[in-house]
Formats: C-alpha cells, sequence, structure tokens
C-alpha cells in the first residue's frame, strides 16, 4: 500500500530499515503540540513502564498457580517464561513498527497499513471489543474482592456497580500521563498483594498437599494451562497508543524491557511459590485458597491494581474512537465543549458496556476467554510477526529481502502461526468449556446475585 493512501500518512523513518540510516520526522499522530493547552506527548519511558506494568501484570497472575496444578511445576514454569521471553520480542517488533510509522495510533491504524479500510476496521473493533471484555474481567475482579472483605454480605451484582463508580471515574483524564501516576499506587498494590499472598501461603500451608513435577492430561485441560500465562502477559494491544503519548518514543524499548523483565520474575516467583505451599488444590483466583484474614488482606490491597487496570482499558477504547473522531482538529487539544461531551460519552459507554455484560450476561468469564483467544493471541503474539514482514518486504526488496533475512522471516512466520494457534485452540477449549457448564448446570441466570 502506497503511504499517499494512507489517509493520516507521514514519512516515517527513512525505508532503509538499516539501524544507522533511520532518520525521524516530526510528523507523528498529535503534531506540534507547542502552543495546544491540552499535551498528550509528554510521558517518559519510566511511566510508560509504570502503565504497561500496571495494565498486563494484574488479576491474571492469580490463575498461574492452578495452571502448575493442571501440567505440573517444571512444563508450568517452562510455559510462564517462554511466553514472557515471546512477549518480549514481539515487543520489539511492534515498537520498530511504529517507530518506522509515527502516524499510527493504534491497532486499527496499523491495520489499515497491512490492509486498508478492512484491516482498520477490524483490528479497530479488536481493541475496542477487547478492552472492553478486559474492563468487565476486572470488574469482576473487584466483585470477588470487595465480596471477599464483605464475607459477600450482599449482592454479587451491587458489589459489581460499587467498583464500575471508581473504575469510570479514574478512566476520565483525557491524556495517559495523569494515569501513569495513579498507576504506581497501582503497581505498588499488586507486588505487595503478591507478596503477602506467598507469604500467607507459606506460614500456612495446605498439609497433605500434593505437588506435581509433570501431569499428563487430555488437550482440552492442559491447554487452560496454556491460555492463563498467554492471557497473563496480554497487553500488547495497547502499546501504539502508550507510546504515542512519549515524549521521545525511540526509548520505548526500556519500558517494555522493565515490563517484561518484571512481569517474566514476577508470574515465575509467585506461581512456583503459592503452587508449593499449596498444592494441586490451589484455586483461581488463587488468593481465594489462603486463610479467610491472609485472603481479605491480598484482595484489599490488589483493588487499586483493579481499578486501574479496568480504568486503562476502558481509557484505551475510549482514546482509539477519540483520536479517530478528531484527529487533526482543535477537539483534540483543545477544552471544548464538544470534546470533552465525547470524551465523557465514550467513557461511560465503555465502562457501562463492560457492567453491562459483566452482570447480565451468565457466560461472561467464558466470553473474556473467547475474546482473549480472538484478539490477544494476535495482538500479543501473531500479529507483530505480521508487520515485520510487511516493512521488510516493502523496504528491503521484497522476497529477495525476506530470504536475505531468513532467520528473522522464518521467526515471524512461527509467530504468525504460534497466533494462530493460540486463537484457534483457545476458542476450541472456551467453547467446550462452555458445552460442559450448562450440561453441569452451573451458569447462573443474567442479573442475578449468585
Amino acid at each position: 500500500m502506497d503511504d499517499e493512501k494512507y489517509p493520516y500518512s507521514s514519512p516515517g523513518y527513512s525505508p532503509d530499515l538499516g539501524e544507522d540510516n533511520r532518520q525521524p520526522v516530526s510528523d507523528d499522530v498529535f503534531g506540534n503540540e507547542e502552543n495546544n493547552a491540552i499535551k498528550y506527548k509528554t510521558l517518559s519511558w519510566q511511566l510508560v513502564a509504570v502503565l504497561m506494568i500496571a495494565e498486563i501484570v494484574s488479576n491474571g497472575m492469580l490463575s498461574l498457580p492452578s495452571s502448575l496444578a493442571v501440567v505440573g511445576i517444571v512444563p508450568g514454569v517452562i510455559i510462564i517464561v517462554f511466553l514472557g521471553v515471546f512477549g518480549t520480542f514481539t515487543s520489539w517488533i511492534l515498537i520498530q513498527f511504529k517507530l518506522r510509522h509515527p502516524e499510527v495510533h493504534n491497532m486499527g491504524d496499523a491495520g489499515y497499513i497491512l490492509a486498508g479500510p478492512i484491516g482498520r476496521e477490524i483490528l479497530s473493533a479488536g481493541t475496542i471489543i477487547f478492552a472492553i471484555f478486559a474492563t468487565g474481567g476486572q470488574l469482576l475482579a473487584g466483585q470477588i474482592a470487595l465480596g471477599v472483605l464483605s464475607n459477600n454480605q450482599l449482592c454479587l451484582m451491587l458489589y459489581t456497580g460499587i467498583f464500575a463508580i471508581p473504575t469510570f471515574i479514574f478512566s476520565l483524564p483525557r491524556t495517559l500521563d495523569r494515569l501513569s501516576w495513579l498507576s504506581i499506587p497501582s503497581v505498588i498494590s499488586i507486588l505487595v498483594a503478591g507478596i503477602i499472598g506467598m507469604v500467607a501461603a507459606g506460614v500456612y500451608p495446605l498439609e497433605g498437599r500434593v505437588i506435581s513435577i509433570a501431569v499428563s492430561s487430555d488437550f482440552v485441560t492442559a491447554f487452560v494451562a496454556i491460555t492463563n500465562p498467554v492471557f497473563a502477559y496480554a497487553g500488547h494491544f495497547m502499546f501504539f497508543i502508550m507510546i504515542s503519548e512519549m515524549r521521545n518514543p525511540a526509548d520505548a524499548m526500556k519500558a517494555a524491557y522493565t515490563l517484561q523483565g518484571f512481569a517474566t520474575a514476577f508470574y515465575t516467583v509467585f506461581a512456583i511459590v503459592t503452587y508449593y505451599y499449596i498444592g494441586n488444590s490451589v484455586a483461581s483466583p488463587s488468593f481465594s485458597s489462603l486463610p479467610p484474614l491472609w485472603a481479605k488482606i491480598s484482595f484489599g490491597i490488589a483493588i487499586p491494581n483493579f481499578l486501574i487496570a479496568g480504568s486503562l482499558y476502558s481509557h484505551t477504547a475510549a482514546k482509539l474512537l477519540f483520536v479517530r473522531f478528531f484527529r487533526k482538529s482543535p477537539h483534540l487539544h483543545s477544552h471544548t465543549v464538544l470534546g470533552w461531551s465525547v470524551w465523557v460519552v465514550l467513557i461511560f459507554v465503555m465502562n457501562a458496556a463492560a457492567f453491562v455484560l459483566a452482570v447480565g450476561v451468565p457466560i461472561f468469564n467464558y466470553l473474556i476467554g473467547i475474546a482473549a483467544s480472538l484478539f490477544a493471541s494476535w495482538y500479543t503474539y501473531g500479529i507483530a510477526g505480521a508487520f515485520w514482514i510487511y516493512d521488510t518486504y516493502r523496504y528491503r526488496g521484497g522476497t529477495e529481502g525476506l530470504r536475505r533475512h531468513g532467520v528473522m522471516t522464518t521467526l515471524c512466520v512461527l509467530t504468525l502461526l504460534a497466533g494462530a494457534f493460540i486463537c484457534v485452540a483457545g476458542m476450541y477449549v472456551t467453547v467446550d468449556s462452555i458445552i460442559l457448564a450448562y450440561a453441569a448446570g452451573t451458569i447462573a441466570a443474567p442479573f442475578s446475585c449468585g
């Protein structure tokens, strides 16, 4: 696709993708903000790292010990570490693509480069849908936390509504810079909660627990152990939006290294320690396996993380549409009535949709798995391979260029195949789980308190 056909095109970097010949240009998503009332490009790489950690290292990690119970401690740890390293590789590809295409603000813009209007609509819709479902997932995490703290004395739907209110409020800042400062206590809260959870498991180990080195199981059961860490690392779909608000996007990889290093190390330690002291009976979320008092303490401390992670997801869905509506217009950078009205409505719609889905759809937990299979498998892993192949084919000599970079080409093809496998297998496993849940009569009624 030619650059001039792209509606937000800028020359980006030199078509020669050599490391020494790239020349950055000034044109990007937000342009020159020197005289603007609302400035987006204010983030340092350190704050972007905090945003990434707050968004990714959240309730998903509480399912990791149960993954070890399914396949055993050795295969489970190998999967967690491998997916962390794999996520670092795809982070690098995504960031390089963003640096070569500074006009890209979100996955929809990247989809336009790859496949025109159809690609833009598919990847934009996927981003919004996944962000809404992820927000709903955080609302359910908040529901569980509030229920544990109050011994489930209220209707669960009411807990979700209570949690949805601050999630909506924290989503409202127009720039990620404001949310980045809120993300600092968010990161601290999940780190401290995880440490307390591990300490509690060690102080009160489950007597007679069984610890498995490796477990033989059927495909559906075993793949659940893979999907849990896959989705625990899911968050790359926000990278383009975050990098667009950096002062110096060239530093983005520093933030990604910080994220992936922290997430991989913390996930591994948390999963091993919790599983070692609780064994194969560990629940998901794992805090539910702790003694009541310690469960309350761990869930209570983790609440700020659940709140901010949910706010970041709904902010992302709204930001994609807001920038698309007002790109290159005064409403993007000024405090206009129209601009703020549209922004607040978008934030409300995203949070309201997440709330309605979370409390009104009996199989919402399973739908999160379907959404993650459809979109997280590609955004976190698979599609990065397509980005590298596109740029290399276009700027490095077509098929001959791909042959010259055979090792990287092979890795990117395998990345695409991995994304496709996770997508299809994840869908199969989730649909199978829905069928079994209905057969067992464990699906609650819509808008129920149970």
